[in-house]
């Protein structure tokens, strides 16, 4: 595997897991517990770090189904507001963007990482990242974020961002397999067939992200509402980590930080 390295951190290979902490900045968000104001996004990124998450995710709009749309200009607005409590942390910050527009405004702080959903579908975003230089995370996505149902097309999906990355001349990224309930034609069988075979996805060569924290498909298995998800978010990401994940998105950052703990005890040679 090619390690990708972000902030002089690297994800993937011989290193350990590594915990993506997710702040939204988007009071519409399918999980309402997770948003975080803009005046509150640098303690709660603090907290983050300190329960052991090394990269924050910012966003700023909710791509979950059926959730309220807002502008790009609100999306830039928020963001930008947010990402100004966090210039000159010292904290590694990836965006997770899909607008180009949105973006631009992005690139005026103090960023490390690039989080696209979209899977560098928009060549304006594309050239946009590489000219960046910053590492990107890239979803499984054909021309909108989620488009590939199932194992077999989220596998080609991913072999198409791969071209991707190579056309624009990315190569520090990670993928992700895309887990979620993103467009309506897409069902939770498809959700825990991509579970199932994750580990098939290891054969690109490239860190994997596990991006399930107390998504749709974990709601409807247990009927519980997305408050309640944890147990069933801490379940699926031991799963996930016995099968090739090296880098874990997660709203709660000290309880995953246990599940790694004790999978790396379990796994590794003490």
């Amino acid at each position: 595997m090619r390690p990708c390295v972000v902030n002089g951190l690297p994800v993937g290979g011989d290193a350990p897991v590594r915990l993506m902490g997710v702040i939204n900045c988007s009071p519409e968000s399918f999980y309402t517990d997770s948003f975080v104001p803009t005046d509150s996004v640098h303690t709660r990124a603090v907290e983050m770090v300190e329960a052991g998450a090394s990269i924050i995710d910012i966003g700023a709009r909710s791509t979950a189904p059926n959730t309220q749309q807002i502008s790009g200009r609100a999306e830039a607005e928020r963001i930008d507001a947010a990402l100004a409590e966090m210039d000159g942390s010292g904290i590694t910050v990836s965006v997770d963007t899909m607008s180009p527009g949105v973006l631009d405004v992005c690139l005026k702080h103090e960023i490390h990482m690039i989080n696209d959903i979209a899977g560098l579908s928009s060549d304006t975003y594309a050239r946009t990242a590489a000219a960046s230089g910053l590492p990107v995370i890239a979803m499984a996505s054909v021309s909108q974020p989620g488009d590939a149902a199932g194992f077999d097309a989220t596998k080609k999906a991913l072999a198409t961002v791969v071209l991707r990355c190579e056309k624009y001349g990315i190569d520090n990224y990670i993928l992700d397999p895309g887990i979620g309930m993103w467009t309506p034609f897409r069902s939770v069988d498809d959700d825990w067939d991509l579970c199932r075979n994750f580990e098939r996805f290891s054969s690109f060569g490239r860190p994997l992200l596990a991006a399930i924290s107390r998504k749709t498909f974990l709601g409807m298995l247990l009927d519980r509402l997305p408050e309640d998800r944890l147990a069933g978010s801490l379940a699926v990401t031991l799963w996930l980590l016995q099968n090739g994940a090296s880098l874990v998105r997660t709203h709660d950052v000290a309880a995953t930080a246990d599940v790694v703990k004790v999978y790396e005890r379990l796994v590794k040679a003490q």
